[in-house]
């Protein structure tokens, strides 16, 4: 007889997920600190919250509290004010690949094509699960520390343009940033 996965518990890093006004909020890690004082060593908890709305809207928070659920939660709502909003080809991915760097932290994202799926580590994964990329290539270089890929992930995204704004900027129309029959296919999403 197959046992039935038991709720509650730790689970994974990732396992937390909720829905919430049309928000899906992802806590990435969290981290058991110490502050020395006269006494001794008082503990609280640090969490890092990845928050989106999977059509093209993220932000990421940091929350520290003596509890895990406080921690979180300031998590959480620092994450829903400092949300970002990231310009997506066909609704699945990025327009074109970008790097982003925070501290020796190093990330590349690279567009991929339709069926492709995820391929991130840990926080990065977290990241686009919110944003609703649905096919990207993702690598980190220079750090393991989820704080900082998490903050490189997001200079990147910062960075990506739609062919639409490129145009804008240049003063240029589309088909002239794309070619023609790229831009008929735009036009056409």
């Amino acid at each position: 007889m197959a046992r039935e996965p038991r709720e509650g518990g730790r689970g994974g890093r990732e396992q937390r997920e909720r829905e919430d006004d049309g928000l899906v909020d992802k806590l990435v890690t969290i981290n058991r600190v110490a502050k020395v004082v006269k006494g001794g060593r008082r503990f609280a908890f640090a969490a890092l919250v990845v928050v989106g709305d999977q059509k093209g809207r993220v932000g990421f928070g940091a929350g520290k509290a003596r509890e895990v659920p406080e921690a979180i939660r300031k998590a959480t709502e620092h994450a829903k004010r400092h949300m970002i909003r990231v310009p997506m080809k066909e609704g699945r991915t990025l327009h074109h690949d970008v790097a982003g760097h925070f501290g020796a932290g190093k990330v590349i994202l690279r567009a991929a094509d339709a069926g492709t799926g995820i391929i991130a580590g840990g926080p990065m994964r977290a990241v686009f699960e919110s944003l609703g990329v649905n096919d990207v290539v993702a690598k980190s270089l220079g750090t393991r520390n989820p704080h900082n890929m998490v903050k490189a992930t997001f200079a990147a995204l910062e960075r990506c343009a739609s062919p639409r704004l490129v145009a804008n900027r240049r003063g240029k129309k589309v088909s002239d940033i794309l070619g023609k029959r790229e831009a008929a296919e735009v036009a056409d999403v």
